[in-house]
């Protein structure tokens, strides 16, 4: 007779929760936490973008779409992906998900078999090792600590094996920040076509970088289109994270198999999200810019505390967060996040649910307030302080 357990799934069960939204989960019934911990922006959705969907609704625009998404949504996106010198049509080699993450999941499907293996650079999202597991491939995590937190195309040429099906990278990075340098993603770019594989690119935050850098894709390679799979969306850089708009490019083979997914277990993108973020790509962008600045300077004062407090963390280039060193502490990552909380009532990350180097480190999310940010600064030097006291 089955046990209780017999009757769920195995794979399953070995997947532990997220362990950012455990501590998002803390933070449920304290008004007095100031949270770094959950990466979604502290502004609104531009106005533009709220009342093109207001205008759908009221109209009743709210059917399905082609599970493709909207056409006039894929044409902007396809403009939007020339100014980054890549071409995809987007009647084919443009999907719409909901939100980037379901098109982690839908992309890792159509691409793994079992006994595949897939390179990830780590620290990484923390979605990533996961379903890449409930696909029944061999995770091979590539650590970046010792290498300024981005993987080289040194690294990756080392853990190539006849079973790598692909590497997944994202620039700018989450947990870190750091921005792979262009010299670096021309070389991965020749070591992927060498090996016939995968380069998963997670662009997610690819709007958010700060001193005059500018983004760039692994996909703007010459050659790289037909190896390059283009994961991005609209929740950090338009402020439209529970919106659950997303999109994959990819070569149209690929993406012919993806759409058959997404067509099974979501079917389509919520239509006004849909066309909200399209007005986005068309007259959101001095909003974004307003939002990037601001996150600069938050930057920039959270570097400049951390380092300060003698928790070295360096500059992030993208993204909004930060990956401070608290090995100085004596404290586990975990440790030092729990106390945090439990005795100054400010939220962080523990590094070591990151994967590969992320332990001994600390994910600091400056998509908040200035006024937070100072407050939540001032707490954690307390604790530092009361921590090297007692050492």
């Amino acid at each position: 007779m089955n046990t209780r357990e017999d009757r769920l799934s195995k794979s399953m069960m070995d997947i532990p929760p997220s362990g950012i939204r455990k501590f998002f989960e803390m933070l449920i019934g304290h008004d007095d936490v100031i949270s770094l911990s959950v990466g979604e922006p502290d502004f609104p959705t531009p106005w533009c973008i709220r009342e093109e969907a207001f205008y759908h609704i009221e109209k009743g625009h709210t059917s399905y779409t082609s599970n493709w998404g909207l056409i006039e949504l894929r044409e902007e996106i396809s403009k939007y992906m020339a100014s980054y010198n890549m071409s995809y049509n987007p009647q084919n080699e443009v999907l719409i998900t909901v939100g980037a993450s379901e098109g982690v999941d839908a992309v890792l499907r159509a691409i793994l078999n079992e006994g595949d293996e897939i390179i990830v650079s780590q620290p990484c999202y923390v979605n990533y090792v996961p379903l890449a597991e409930l696909c029944h491939v061999k995770v091979i995590p590539l650590d970046t600590s010792e290498n300024g937190f981005y993987p080289t195309a040194e690294q990756i040429e080392k853990l190539c094996t006849p079973k790598t099906k692909a590497v997944m990278i994202c620039s700018p990075n989450n947990p870190t920040g750091t921005m792979i340098p262009p010299s670096e993603l021309e070389k991965i770019a020749e070591v992927v076509k060498k090996h016939q594989i995968w380069c998963i690119s997670d662009e997610i935050y690819c709007e958010l970088a700060y001193d005059g850098e500018k983004h760039v894709s692994i996909g703007s390679f010459p050659g790289m289109k037909d190896y390059t799979i283009i994961l991005n969306g609209f929740s950090k850089s338009f402020a439209m994270t529970g919106w659950r708009i997303g999109y994959i490019a990819a070569p149209s083979e690929l993406l012919a198999q993806i759409v058959k997914l997404h067509g099974y277990n979501t079917i389509c993108a919520p239509i006004f999200s849909q066309y909200a973020a399209c007005e986005g790509l068309k007259n959101g962008w001095e909003e974004v810019e307003k939002m990037r600045v601001s996150y600069q300077q938050r930057r920039n004062l959270m570097v400049k505390a951390f380092n300060e407090m003698g928790l070295p963390v360096p500059e992030p280039k993208g993204a909004f967060y930060m990956f401070p060193d608290i090995t100085s502490t004596g404290l586990s990552s975990e440790e030092f996040a729990t106390m945090l909380f439990q005795k100054y009532n400010v939220a962080v990350v523990p590094g070591s649910v990151f994967g590969a180097g992320g332990e001994g480190h600390i994910r600091c999310c400056y998509a908040t307030s200035v006024e937070k940010i100072k407050i939540a600064l001032e707490r954690i030097e307390q604790f530092v302080q009361e921590l090297r006291v007692q050492k």
